[in-house]
């Protein structure tokens, strides 16, 4: 047997397969898109360590990691968040990391979704086990894990074929996802599945995909979802998230950090929703009084309120980068920071 003509022939064959399998998945509409997983999370989170008084982060769920744009923020404040938001998740957990396991003292931005910031304590409720794996993963992360990292971010810049995440989206097309998406005989999937509207960088900027915009088949995928989620969500647990939240924040503020509130724009039956079930008096204004926080809610302001999310829930692109505009402008008029270029 001649082992050299194999292992060459070998080789062609595994280019040629995984060549075809590319271009398969770019004819299907996919592009490179960086996986927004612990691990990529895990670098940012490093950062508040080294991080002054003048540094600012921003944690919460997705809104505020598709609304909150870091070159505009920085363009106007002259100062480039760090951002921690984690989609579908509370905040609770990474606040309460950063109050307990740093001496970060400078600003944190706090991205307030009601759904999400009060619905659990539970820890293995997915809006808390989820942000919790990330953090518990940055405390306990090995050497091996930084650099397979670092190895795989200019891959997964350029070939189609290592698209997937951690939240399991519908459309996600590496090995695992579409086995799981198999159907066999007459079983059907139990639940929704949401698809992925994103586009992130390295720095975790974050934003939607243009064809959320423009392609009313995929936008109706993701409000299916929202939908889904709307009917099978537990009752909030308002006072018990409210008092954990409340008790890191004045925790926070204390030892000189500053606390900022944001509550970015929904709209649509999911802000209709949340405006019957978690109303702004019984909630955001709560929040406010028992924090004593800089809070800034996108209905306050005439240029903002109107806003209108594709999907009810996140901005598109162009409307993420003139709210981040008008609220860093907005803040800075308001000396919310401790130091900004203006």
């Amino acid at each position: 047997m001649n082992l050299k003509l194999s292992l060459v022939i070998a080789i062609a064959l595994g280019v040629l397969a995984l060549t075809s399998w590319e271009f398969y998945w770019r004819s299907q509409g996919y592009k490179p898109n960086l996986n927004d997983d612990k691990h990529l999370w895990a670098v940012q989170r490093a950062k508040v360590d080294d991080s002054t008084e003048d540094d600012i982060v921003a944690v919460g769920a997705s809104r505020v990691l598709f609304d909150l744009q870091l070159d505009e923020f920085e363009e106007e404040t002259g100062i480039r968040p760090i951002q921690l938001a984690i989609p579908g998740s509370s905040p609770l957990p990474v606040f309460h990391d950063l109050v307990h396991n740093t001496e970060f003292k400078g600003t944190i931005i706090v991205g307030v979704t009601e759904v999400v910031m009060f619905s659990t304590l539970f820890p293995k409720a997915i809006p808390w086990s989820r942000p919790q794996a990330k953090v518990d993963h940055f405390h306990n992360r090995t050497y091996a894990q930084l650099i397979n990292h670092r190895i795989s971010i200019p891959l997964q810049n350029n070939f189609v074929f290592l698209s997937g995440d951690e939240e399991l989206y519908d459309d996600d097309i590496d090995l695992k996802s579409l086995l799981r998406r198999v159907k066999i005989g007459e079983r059907v999937p139990a639940t929704v599945g949401l698809v992925n509207f994103q586009n992130t960088r390295e720095d975790r900027n974050t934003l939607m995909l243009e064809k959320t915009v423009t392609d009313s088949t995929f936008t109706r995928k993701v409000t299916n979802f929202w939908e889904f989620i709307m009917k099978v969500s537990p009752p909030a647990e308002v006072e018990p998230t409210m008092a954990y939240f409340v008790g890191d924040a004045k925790k926070f503020m204390e030892r000189g950090g500053n606390l900022i509130l944001v509550r970015c724009p929904s709209s649509g039956p999911f802000r209709a929703g949340e405006s019957q079930f978690l109303p702004r008096e019984k909630v955001w204004n709560e929040l406010l009084r028992q924090t004593n926080a800089k809070g800034y809610h996108f209905e306050d302001y005439e240029q903002l309120k109107n806003l209108k999310c594709p999907e009810w829930s996140h901005l598109s692109a162009e409307d993420a980068r003139f709210f981040t505009t008008e609220l860093a402008k907005i803040m800075i008029t308001d000396k919310a920071f401790t130091k900004s270029k203006k």
